[in-house]
């Protein structure tokens, strides 16, 4: 059993964007393939491994429900289980287009139009397998009050486990950690223009992911995709 898993979006294999998104964090999470963190001339190395380390750490991704701890009684079998069948019930459509764009400081592929099914699919998630989160350690809330929440994020935090769920939720993919105003300035156009050609056609949604960290601080890996059999 894993310390932690997440249900993500994750790009179809076989798309540009997944190609794309696992190049630039360095690492495939589904095979544990690895890649030269060398982008030039985008940037150094050393400052893209800077840049990517967190986001490495967890994959190339869109968050649908956050890393959590399966609560006592559940176990991984069980929640295979509930994927299954929630994938099964799902319809596939089409992505909103999608675009290089900064969130919170950060660089990240958003989605540039709301799309009325993508934030149903997070909005199901976040609820069908909220059973399977163990409640938050006194430190991992702490450590989330930090950040500075909003009354409203602060109340998803006590209810769901996560600030940014509902209508507080953002489709992203991120790109890199913090940065600062004129880095982000000079680092979107470039990232942009690398990311063009797997953004023309956006992929479709058709299915979701569990990710798992094997232990605290190890790197997530992909377990499994679950595909939509809605008609």
């Amino acid at each position: 059993m894993a310390y932690r898993y997440a249900v993500y979006w994750a790009p179809p294999r076989d798309h540009p964007l997944w190609l794309a998104g696992c190049a630039w964090l360095g690492r495939d999470p589904e095979t544990g393939e690895t890649f030269d963190k060398n982008p030039e001339p985008l940037v150094l190395r050393e400052e893209h491994a800077r840049l990517v380390a967190d986001a490495s750490r967890y994959g190339w991704h869109a968050t649908l429900k956050a890393p959590f701890r399966l609560v006592e009684g559940q176990t991984e079998a069980d929640l295979d289980a509930a994927l299954r069948d929630f994938a099964a019930t799902r319809t596939p459509f089409a992505s909103p287009p999608l675009v290089v764009a900064p969130l919170a400081g950060f660089l990240a592929v958003v989605s540039a139009a709301p799309s009325p099914a993508l934030s149903a699919l997070a909005d199901d998630a976040v609820r069908a397998f909220d059973g399977f989160r163990a409640p938050l350690t006194e430190q991992e809330l702490a450590k989330r009050l930090r950040n500075g929440l909003t009354p409203r994020q602060q109340q998803m935090l006590n209810t769901w486990g996560y600030p940014y769920v509902m209508e507080e939720w953002r489709f992203h993919m991120t790109l890199t950690g913090r940065l600062a105003e004129e880095r982000v300035a000079t680092l979107r156009p470039a990232l942009a223009e690398r990311f063009a050609p797997a953004l023309v056609t956006p992929p479709l949604f058709c299915e979701i992911a569990l990710y798992a960290e094997p232990e605290p601080g190890a790197p997530f890996r992909l377990l499994r995709r679950y595909p939509f059999r809605g008609a």
